[in-house]
């Protein structure tokens, strides 16, 4: 089944794309979800305004992500562990550790845009990719010390 996609899917297209798919991908996935139209004239017309629309507003998400990363990149984020006799950590520092680090600093980044492959296991310092925009990604730089307490 051929489908015009009306948002950027990820691993099958970008907004305005004529794409084939299975058919019950199609039914029960991309036609719900309101991200894909069937292929007919009226839709193919609908789309090309709603791309000259999108693309703007594209450009502008994507100039505001842009100030924003480098905002980010700027910062340096230390978080504080308890750690045992041989300088190891309890626990670990994860992505939801470093997004309420970053609330405390002004900036609201969900836990999700934060790509922690493994959440930081040792102390020292590291540099975590954030993923403000689908063509942005900045890194930032956090630092695990160990708490005073």
């Amino acid at each position: 089944m051929e489908v015009i996609l009306r948002e950027h899917v990820d691993n099958l297209g970008r907004r305005g794309d004529v794409v084939k798919v299975a058919a019950g991908y199609a039914r029960n996935y991309l036609l719900p979800r309101k991200l894909a139209l069937a292929v007919t004239e009226g839709n193919r017309r609908q789309i090309e305004r709603e791309r000259k629309v999108a693309e703007v507003r594209e450009s502008e998400e994507k100039s505001q992500a842009e100030a924003l990363a480098q905002r980010l990149e700027a910062t340096d984020i230390e978080i504080a562990r308890r750690v045992g006799e041989n300088q190891t950590l309890y626990g670990s520092v994860t992505s939801a550790d470093i997004a309420e680090a970053l609330g405390a600093k002004g900036f609201e980044i969900d836990k999700r845009k934060i790509a922690l492959a493994d959440p930081l296991k040792a102390l020292g310092e590291a540099t975590v990719p954030l993923k403000i925009h689908r063509e942005v990604t900045a890194q930032l730089k956090v630092k695990v010390v160990a708490d005073q307490r």
